[in-house]
């Protein structure tokens, strides 16, 4: 990477891939966030707005993404994603939405005292998913006097890196999370509105620069005072791209379980379902609700696999429809 670039985040390949194009009058950015239908990209030079060329207007850039401007500043190319954060697009079995691209960690923000410990387990796997590393973030940890060790439990349960209880607004747990951000690594933050994911993310940078705002009393829910996703530059040389909540989180790719996963591979039969099996090396050694969670999301992923085989076979004989009138048209005009 260019040295005039490294602040942008890690990548030591990007020259030869933007030289792989073919074009030499392009030039390497990256997507700092999308406001609609323009992009903010940042140059070695400066940042600014871009519009998408050609086809890219139908599969746009994404936060994080890295891409290659045109003379005219318009992103001509992106570069291949590493370590993305897919979920179904809300509403649909067929359709994927990027959420963010060349993450290197994920953050699973859950609010204290009372973390949602399944939603995190999707999160989790969004991340697997993406091949992304995760590590749990318990907010408002001023909120439980035992927060530090649930979320130590919570990283076991999850297979993650590394678990933290934070109190963004005090200052309580930065450090150490600070400490794992590395320079030149993007991380992303997960979660659900009212997390305190903004409220972390001024903490990280030491200033109030993300809007933040209160919860419901009744429920404890938060309004989405995040409204895109932004690929921010903190202290220290590492990234972190604040995400709006999350309501639904629909798997795209198959979930993975890696404790689950791991274990499965002992078992007498390859398609055990960790239930009343023989030989089943998972039910004695995972918790109850940990299985529980891992066979609903395989019952989703199958449901969400009938529909896309649906959706492709609807799409086939549209296309064996159209070749067949086109024959006959041909017939009666030749």
């Amino acid at each position: 990477m260019h040295a005039d670039l490294a602040g942008l985040g890690r990548r030591p390949d990007l020259t030869a891939e933007l030289d792989a194009l073919g074009d030499p009058s392009l030039t390497l950015a990256r997507v700092l966030a999308q406001h609609r239908g323009r992009w903010l990209v940042a140059t070695a030079d400066r940042p600014h707005a871009a519009p998408a060329r050609g086809r890219l207007r139908e599969t746009p850039p994404v936060t994080g993404d890295w891409v290659a401007l045109d003379r005219a500043g318009a992103i001509a190319a992106v570069l291949p994603r590493r370590g993305t954060i897919t979920r179904r697009a809300a509403g649909t079995a067929t359709a994927e939405q990027v959420l963010a691209a060349n993450v290197d960690l994920a953050l699973l923000a859950e609010p204290l005292p009372a973390p949602n410990a399944r939603r995190a387990e999707r999160f989790a796997a969004l991340a697997a998913a993406g091949g992304v590393p995760a590590a749990v973030v318990l907010t408002k940890a001023d909120l439980d006097e035992d927060a530090h060790l649930g979320a130590a439990r919570l990283a076991r349960r999850l297979g993650a890196v590394d678990g933290f209880a934070v109190s963004a607004p005090h200052g309580d747990g930065i450090a150490p999370l600070r400490a794992l951000l590395e320079p030149g690594a993007t991380a992303v933050l997960l979660g659900p509105s009212g997390a305190g994911k903004s409220t972390l993310v001024n903490a990280l940078l030491g200033s109030d620069r993300q809007a933040t705002g209160a919860v419901r009393e009744g429920d404890g829910r938060g309004r989405h005072t995040t409204v895109a996703r932004e690929l921010i530059a903190l202290p220290g040389g590492a990234l972190v791209i604040d995400t709006p909540g999350l309501r639904e989180v629909g798997l795209w790719e198959p979930a993975s379980f890696a404790d689950v996963d791991a274990l499965a591979a002992d078992c007498r039969f390859a398609d055990c379902a960790h239930a009343g099996e023989p030989g089943c090396a998972v039910r004695d050694a995972v918790d109850d609700d940990r299985i529980e969670s891992w066979r609903k999301l395989q019952r989703e992923q199958a449901w969400i696999d009938d529909r896309r085989a649906a959706s492709r076979e609807r799409e086939a004989r549209g296309r064996a429809r159209s070749r067949a009138t086109r024959g006959v048209t041909y017939k009666r005009t030749g």
